[in-house]
């Protein structure tokens, strides 16, 4: 009788232990060769690309990203899961403050150890974020642990504001921070102040600064913008790829549902009282699935945009960073789902005096998670936060200097 050996004879006889420990290296060779990198840094040589390789040593190391979740949507979802369960919520002091139009915005201050003469940063947060999202918490932990003063600009309805006009908030639109700007800057004379924006609120900081020019320059010492989907369109088209992009954008879709809801509630109104009064139908609006469907529903008509595209042109920063005069420091990731890596202006950062965007291999959106048990008030992204705003408020004449010198 002739006996035939197949393949699976072959690995029957390799001892489990055997395969598991081959598939460990191959795994272990991938993380350290695809995801374990020292950072990109996309900014023309100069003085402001000096100041940050010397006064930033985090440049200079490589990203190691949580290794059982360096993928792009893990580090997304667990970043996010893990902040909210662990890092507790903040005690704030809460200023309203009323907006020319009769609207108004929450500002939360968190001052805990600090005096007058601290300076002072302005956190935008994300789409559906407010001052106790995970990510803010992440930031202003560590950001007062260093001296520095926070306020979190709640967008109007957002922070457990009531709404007083049938107004939100858009990617586009900058005359609620432009007020929340000089309200902060008036109040707080000779303090040094600096703003960050985490994706969408990088957005409406990013319109700001471009828009504000040399303004703008004059207000702030230094800026910086985490996970900013710099094409709305290609970030659009990213996040609606199925199945977990679009999961995370029927997620998001749905917070900003809610916002409407709530609209409807805090006036007092019904859907038919407001449809009367706006120009955007109520109904329609919270059936949207999507961030785009909602944008088109609501958004474009809300603040009076053409359509959709007309929107997401003026809301993307991608092709304005020239006109940003203000030293702006920027942190993306390669991997992020709702920014594509063929999406980031790298030539015209690397073009650029005032603006540096750093890329690292892994990160997701807002993830930027680091360590086997990630401390999590100390991550990959406040670290660099924290790093970069110590050295400005401390030298910060010579990153003034560096410039001017430039213009």
């Amino acid at each position: 009788m002739e006996w035939v050996i197949t393949p699976f004879d072959i690995l029957s006889c390799i001892p489990r232990w055997f395969v598991g420990a081959i598939l460990g290296i191959i795994f272990l060779m991938y993380y350290l060769r695809e995801a374990v990198q020292q950072p990109v840094i996309a900014c023309s040589r100069g003085k402001f690309r000096d100041f940050l390789e010397d006064h930033v040593p985090i440049l200079k190391e490589k990203y190691w990203p949580t290794f059982w979740c360096f993928e792009s949507r893990l580090q997304t979802i667990f970043a996010s899961l893990l902040r909210s369960k662990f890092l507790p919520d903040i005690k704030y002091r809460r200023e309203i403050l009323r907006l020319s139009d009769g609207g108004e915005v929450g500002l939360d201050w968190l001052e805990d150890g600090c005096v007058p003469s601290s300076p002072i940063i302005i956190i935008l947060p994300g789409l559906t974020g407010e001052s106790q999202a995970d990510y803010v918490k992440c930031l202003v932990t560590t950001a007062n642990q260093i001296g520095i003063k926070i306020v979190v600009f709640n967008n109007r309805g957002m922070g457990g504001i009531d709404l007083k006009t049938p107004r939100t908030y858009c990617a586009a639109n900058i005359e609620d921070f432009t007020e929340v700007v000089h309200h902060v800057k008036n109040s707080n004379a000779n303090v040094p102040l600096a703003a960050t924006g985490i994706s969408m609120g990088g957005l409406i900081l990013g319109n700001y600064l471009a828009s504000k020019g040399g303004e703008a320059r004059k207000i702030f010492s230094a800026a910086m913008v985490i996970s900013v989907p710099w094409d709305v369109f290609k970030g659009t088209e990213s996040i609606e790829k199925p199945i977990i992009n679009l999961m995370l954008n029927w997620h998001l879709c749905g917070g900003l549902c809610k916002t409407v809801e709530r609209m409807e509630q805090c006036l007092g109104r019904s859907s038919e009282e407001i449809q009367r009064t706006v120009s955007w139908d109520v109904k329609s609006v919270l059936q949207s699935k999507t961030i785009r469907e909602f944008d088109s529903k609501f958004t474009t008509k809300q603040f009076g945009f053409k359509d959709v595209e007309d929107y997401y042109t003026q809301a993307t920063i991608h092709t304005k960073i020239d006109k940003i005069q203000v030293p702006l420091l920027c942190l993306s990731a390669a991997d992020d789902p709702f920014q594509p890596l063929d999406a980031i202006p790298v030539d015209a950062a690397n073009e650029s005096s005032n603006v540096a965007i750093v890329i690292t291999a892994r990160g997701g959106h807002i993830g930027f998670l680091e360590g086997f048990l990630p401390a999590l008030e100390k991550q990959y992204m406040s670290r660099l936060f924290c790093q970069f705003f110590a050295a400005v408020f401390r030298d910060g004449a010579a990153l003034l200097s560096s410039s001017d010198s430039e213009e």
